[in-house]
């Protein structure tokens, strides 16, 4: 019987072409990838940096939970003592007040404080062209009926503060703030220093790490059925 590759030679023909072009495909798909994978210098750079950056925002995403007021590494056990010398002493401290913020945004409360430091910072108005847009926002925001940040206020300091609002001076604000700061002192104050979070700056402890516990069940007869006991987890 004769030879089919003699018989039909464009078939051995079609077959190497065939194969050649395979193999150069082959190793084009092979040279590409590797190729690919070798990022410079500066992409690696720049992919480290967003890692990192991603990493801090989720650090910074557990600080205003429940557990955790502050970074331990920023605060002293001293100087958290000092904060429970007075509420006067806590808001006058910047890491004091970002500890009682967050504290107040697990009570959701926040309002009161951000009241509190508007008026502080409307009270520091240089002009009388900065007091009116000032106090249209603070009044907007905090005091007018379905504010936003509507705070607790009395009849009476509310009525006076409306009708001061048309021509603002530096103490427009003043008997509302007093009202406010006398309701964190003698209701949020207390819960603060006796608050876990508070207590764990006082003893040094790390409060952004809070300690884990084992979840429990009940169990039944059912549960330990043909169970041995593995003391190696404890």
């Amino acid at each position: 019987m004769e030879n089919p590759l003699l018989l039909f030679p464009q078939l051995n023909i079609s077959a190497s072409k065939d194969k050649s072009y395979y193999k150069v495909m082959k190793s084009t798909i092979k040279e590409e990838p590797h190729q690919a994978s070798k990022p410079g210098a500066k992409q690696k750079r720049n992919r480290l940096s967003l890692l990192l950056q991603k990493s801090e925002f989720h650090e910074g995403d557990h600080l205003g939970k429940p557990g955790s007021l502050t970074k331990a590494a920023s605060v002293s056990p001293e100087e958290a003592v000092k904060w429970g010398e007075s509420f006067d002493k806590l808001l006058s401290e910047k890491a004091g007040l970002d500890a009682f913020t967050k504290f107040l945004k697990t009570e959701f409360s926040e309002e009161n404080i951000e009241f509190w430091i508007a008026c502080e910072d409307y009270k520091k108005s240089k002009t009388a062209h900065e007091l009116l847009p000032k106090a249209k926002t603070i009044y907007e925001t905090f005091i007018q009926k379905d504010a936003p940040k509507e705070v607790n206020l009395d009849f009476q300091t509310k009525e006076v503060t409306s009708q001061n609002i048309e021509q603002p001076i530096i103490t427009t604000f003043d008997a509302a703030q007093n009202t406010v700061y006398r309701l964190m002192e003698q209701d949020s104050y207390p819960r603060f220093l006796r608050s876990d979070p508070y207590l764990n700056l006082v003893k040094g402890r790390n409060p952004s790490r809070p300690t884990l516990r084992r979840r429990s069940r009940s169990f039944t007869v059912s549960d330990f059925q043909g169970v041995r006991p593995d003391f190696t987890v404890w």
